[in-house]
C-alpha cells in the first residue's frame, strides 16, 4: 500500500480538470462511451479468462475506488468548460495505476479521449497534468506508458510530450480479445525538473490540486 496517495483529489489546469468519478456520472459516461465505441473498442483491455464478463458501472467504479483508497491507483475523468454553457463536460478519462513506493516509486499511465474532441491537445495536456502531479505531489519518479504499435493517435501524444520509447513487449496486455504487442515509453521526473506542462505549453503556471468529493 501506498499510503501518500491522497484520495479523493482532483487536478485542473486552466479549462481542464482531472476529477474522480462517481456514481452520478453514469449517465453521461454511458453516452460519452457509447458514441465513441467504434473509436475505441480496437483499444480495450479485455478479460483472458473463458467467460471472463466486462464488470458493471457500478462494478467498475467500486473497483477504481477501493484501489484508489488503497493508494495504487488515481482513476480520473477528464472534463473541460464548455466556453458556451460553463458546464464541465466528459471528454475522457485517465487512469494513473501500479503505484508503487519504496526504491521503485512508479506509476502507469492510460488514457482515453473522445474522438470528437481528438486533436485538440486534450490528451497530451491531461497526461501532463497527471504526471506533475505523480512527480510533484507524490514524489514518484518513473510514468509509464504502455501503447500498441498500431495507435498512431496515442503515439502522437507520447511523441508531442518528449516520453522516451522502451522498446517494444511481446504480447503485454490481453486488448480487445488478443494478447497485444505494446510500446513502452518512460518519463523520469529529472527529464522535466520544470514539470510537463511547462514543457508541453511553455507556461510557468502549475497545475492546482483540490479535495474533491465523490
Amino acid at each position: 500500500m501506498n499510503t501518500e496517495v491522497v484520495w479523493p483529489v482532483s487536478v485542473q489546469w486552466a479549462q481542464l480538470t482531472l476529477r474522480p468519478l462517481s456514481m452520478r456520472d453514469r449517465a453521461e459516461w454511458d453516452s460519452v462511451r457509447y458514441r465513441n465505441r467504434e473509436w475505441l473498442e480496437p483499444w480495450e483491455a479485455s478479460n483472458p479468462l473463458p467467460g471472463g464478463e466486462p464488470p458493471t458501472y457500478r462494478q467498475f467504479v467500486k473497483l477504481m475506488r477501493d484501489q484508489a483508497k488503497q493508494g495504487t491507483s488515481l482513476p480520473w475523468l477528464i472534463t473541460e468548460v464548455n466556453p458556451e454553457t460553463g458546464r464541465d463536460e466528459l471528454v475522457g478519462q485517465l487512469s494513473v495505476s501500479s503505484i508503487t513506493g519504496g526504491s521503485f516509486r512508479s506509476a502507469t499511465l492510460g488514457y482515453w479521449v473522445d474522438a470528437a474532441q481528438a486533436g485538440r491537445g486534450i490528451a497530451p495536456m491531461a497526461v501532463a497534468m497527471a504526471t506533475d502531479y505523480c512527480f510533484q505531489h507524490l514524489n514518484l519518479h518513473r510514468m509509464e506508458i504502455n501503447i500498441r504499435p498500431e495507435n498512431v493517435k496515442s503515439l502522437r501524444v507520447v511523441q508531442k510530450l518528449g516520453f522516451r520509447d522502451e522498446g517494444l513487449r511481446k504480447d503485454f496486455l490481453h486488448i480487445s480479445g488478443h494478447w497485444r504487442d505494446h510500446r513502452s515509453f518512460a518519463l523520469t521526473s529529472p527529464e522535466v525538473p520544470r514539470g510537463l506542462v511547462h514543457r508541453f505549453t511553455g507556461s510557468d503556471e502549475l497545475v492546482t490540486v483540490h479535495r474533491a468529493r465523490f
